[in-house]
């Protein structure tokens, strides 16, 4: 027996609703599918990233997608689904400025924003706790375009360490002589070992003034997005996987994909690529 079909306004009448309340129910209903479907867009990215992205780099990233979403809506969308990012920090003293080895001036002095690649570097050494003991990571940053030139890693932080990490950067960026190339006022940089390297490049060395963390702030500041966006989200159970998980941000994550406020938020190599007009080298992940 066919049924007969109750009118619209019977029945908001007898339920006590607005037609266009009805109608407005109606519309939102037909677009939920879509609403999860860019919640799917969004996650995918959110876990592209390894979960470091907030709102802001989520829009330009959906937006180099052809996917136009608003902050807010974003936002809205990481709040529903658990996106969320979280770190928790761990600090380790790494510097030893207690020697009586020379120290250089502060030639760099802040300028942390040079015109072309391969006019001023900086550097420094960290920490990586692991369940066998610490991990030391040693790394050299250009600070124009905020790559990663070079780094090495021990479970010891000899001045072999730094040594070794400033090699990587000059073999892979063959830079002129001239260079500024900065650090802390730590032994290991201010070695024989390490200051006969700079020697033989023609490099200019640069130290930052006593107990002053400002003068190598870009430095610290990868460090920083080193640990909240992979170290601190891991339990490495050996210094071979930390070396490992390490490089791979480096090579796999920060320099090619990462997207940085500073460069118009573009990763390092693809500012590199735009405004040299040059083709990035490939880096190997071994150190």
């Amino acid at each position: 027996m066919q049924q007969e079909a109750i009118p619209v306004r019977r029945v908001c009448r007898l339920l006590g609703i607005s037609r266009s309340g009805y109608y407005d129910a109606c519309q939102r209903s037909a677009r939920e599918p879509a609403a999860c479907a860019l919640a799917v867009q969004v996650k995918a990215a959110f876990e592209a990233s390894g979960a470091t992205y907030g709102s802001r780099r989520l829009v330009i990233e959906l937006a180099g997608k052809g996917m136009m979403i608003g902050r807010y809506r974003v936002r809205r969308l990481m709040r529903e689904h658990g996106l969320r990012v979280c770190w928790k920090p761990k600090f380790v003293h790494t510097t030893d400025s207690k020697h009586n080895l020379p120290v250089a001036e502060n030639v760099l002095d802040r300028q942390f924003e040079p015109g072309a690649p391969n006019q001023a570097w900086v550097s420094d050494i960290t920490y990586i706790r692991t369940r066998t003991g610490w991990l030391y990571l040693a790394a050299v940053l250009d600070l124009y375009s905020r790559k990663i030139v070079g780094w090495a890693m021990a479970p010891t932080m000899p001045a072999a360490l730094v040594c070794t990490a400033l090699q990587m950067a000059i073999a892979q960026r063959q830079p002129v002589a001239g260079l500024i190339v900065h650090s802390d006022r730590g032994s290991q940089y201010a070695s024989a070992e390490y200051q006969a390297l700079l020697q033989r490049h023609g490099l200019v060395c640069s130290m930052s003034r006593k107990g002053n963390c400002w003068d190598n702030a870009v430095m610290e500041r990868f460090f920083l997005n080193l640990k909240m966006e992979r170290v601190w989200r891991r339990n490495y159970a050996n210094q071979e996987e930390a070396m490992r998980d390490v490089a791979d941000y480096i090579v796999g994550f920060y320099n090619t994909r990462r997207r940085h406020s500073k460069l118009g938020y573009q990763s390092p190599n693809a500012f590199e690529r735009q405004t040299t007009g040059q083709v990035t080298i490939a880096v190997s992940g071994k150190t």
